[in-house]
């Protein structure tokens, strides 16, 4: 089952009026349980379905006097409802409509962040596909290292993403709970039997034991699964920033007629959508070590986790709906240089195929550290001369004399470094992509 209410912007899930709607909910879940078991009457839950109603500024001015939020809310829904409004919040305490109502409005969060991950994966999919064989450097820290495909990084992050929505799927079923077990959690005036079945009206699954609020490790538990989104977002965001370096230059977010990127010099195309996610990442990562913090609360309860959640949670789910949007777009529009990409590959003189060198050594009979030794001095000197490190090796005779020419030129051909290239992508994407 989902919760009544699944809205189509983030945004509206956190607004006020839809908090009180996701309380009044729980409330009249209520009163159809109990009238369905006779502890109401018939036409008192009429009343209350018909009559229930909430003003959030009639609402803030009872709370200006009352100084309780659930308290003003419902003297304002009694003040509509009339004499029958005695039957509502029967044997319940304020955390038992505030969790439960939270229960839903996260459950709405998270199905949005699902769809936004599983359109972010389809644009990685397509642009994965389309640069199986883009040839580009791969890099150790920040340095050429062997030969890769933009498509291969590009299926690392489809991957990736796959898994974030995994634990988001997860994390959303973590906080799916829903409790109306009173004051200390003992059930002393809903049984629980009632408990349950009140939450299965919400589309929620009853909190097995609670206090008077749902543990925190739950609302934890999602919050560090939005780090983590926003953690790969910065990862990917990262990346982009680095290619569209001057130095670099082998992609760059696309830039829109008219868009301007400095007031100062004319020339500027800056990384700026990489920029701000990277940013914001660390915003929604450190709200996770807030929502860490909130689990140890006194004894049965305290509200020190409150005033952290009505932040926390309302910014990280919008953050992360804003920045997957976003990321999708940027992915999209990246616009891509292979030329680029192959230059800089040049640059390194074909020294990105040492390995295959040394390797070819060791199968001729050398220990590996002689191999590596021999294969290192010529990569060294080609690396000081700016020479070409496979012109170093045929004229070197502990490697040229010691290999064939036609297996010294199987360890330069790029086809043959990326063999294995379909296989990896069939196990990412599956058959016959």
């Amino acid at each position: 089952m989902i919760p009544r209410y699944t809205l189509p912007v983030m945004g509206r899930i956190w607004e006020e009026r839809e908090k009180l709607q996701r309380m009044l909910d729980v409330e009249i879940a209520v009163c159809e349980e109990l009238a369905t078991r006779g502890e109401i009457p018939a036409d008192a839950l009429d009343a209350i379905k018909s009559k229930s109603a909430f003003d959030p500024k009639r609402i803030r001015e009872i709370e200006q006097v009352t100084k309780h939020d659930v308290i003003a809310f419902l003297t304002n829904v009694a003040e509509n409802v009339g004499p029958f409004s005695r039957f509502i919040h029967l044997g319940l305490t304020s955390s038992d409509v505030l969790d439960t109502g939270l229960a839903l409005q996260l459950v709405s969060a998270a199905n949005l962040i699902i769809n936004r991950l599983s359109v972010l994966q389809d644009t990685l999919r397509r642009r994965a596909l389309e640069h199986r064989r883009t040839f580009i450097a791969g890099r150790t820290h920040g340095m050429h290292a062997e030969p890769t495909t933009l498509g291969l990084k590009i299926a690392g992050w489809y991957t990736e993403f796959g898994r974030a929505e995994e634990r988001m799927r997860k994390a959303r079923e973590v906080v799916r709970v829903g409790q109306i077990s009173g004051a200390v959690g003992a059930c002393p005036h809903i049984a629980p039997d009632v408990e349950e079945a009140i939450c299965r009206r919400l589309g929620l699954q009853v909190d097995l034991v609670s206090s008077q609020v749902i543990q925190r490790d739950r609302h934890a538990e999602f919050m560090t699964a939005l780090a983590l989104i926003a953690a790969s977002i910065a990862r990917v965001a990262t990346e982009v920033r680095h290619l569209q370096r001057t130095e670099v230059g082998e992609a760059e977010e696309y830039f829109s007629p008219g868009q301007k990127g400095s007031s100062a010099m004319p020339h500027k195309r800056n990384p700026i959508i990489s920029e701000q996610l990277s940013g914001l990442s660390r915003l929604v990562q450190s709200n996770a070590i807030a929502a860490l913090q909130n689990v140890p609360l006194w004894h049965e309860r305290d509200i020190s986790h409150s005033s952290v959640e009505r932040v926390i949670l309302p910014d990280s789910t919008i953050l992360i709906d804003y920045m997957l949007d976003k990321l999708n777009s940027l992915i999209d529009k990246w616009v891509i240089y292979p030329e680029r990409m192959i230059e800089n590959l040049e640059r390194s003189g074909n020294l990105l195929c040492s390995e295959h060198v040394m390797l070819a050594l060791v199968r001729k009979g050398l220990m590996r550290e002689e191999a590596y030794a021999r294969v290192q001095g010529p990569a060294m000197e080609a690396t000081a001369e700016k020479s070409d490190f496979r012109e170093k090796l045929v004229a070197n005779p502990n490697i040229g004399g010691f290999i064939g020419k036609e297996e010294l030129a199987q360890c330069f051909d790029i086809n043959e470094h990326f063999k294995n290239i379909d296989a990896i992508f069939e196990r990412v994407f599956g058959p016959k992509t």
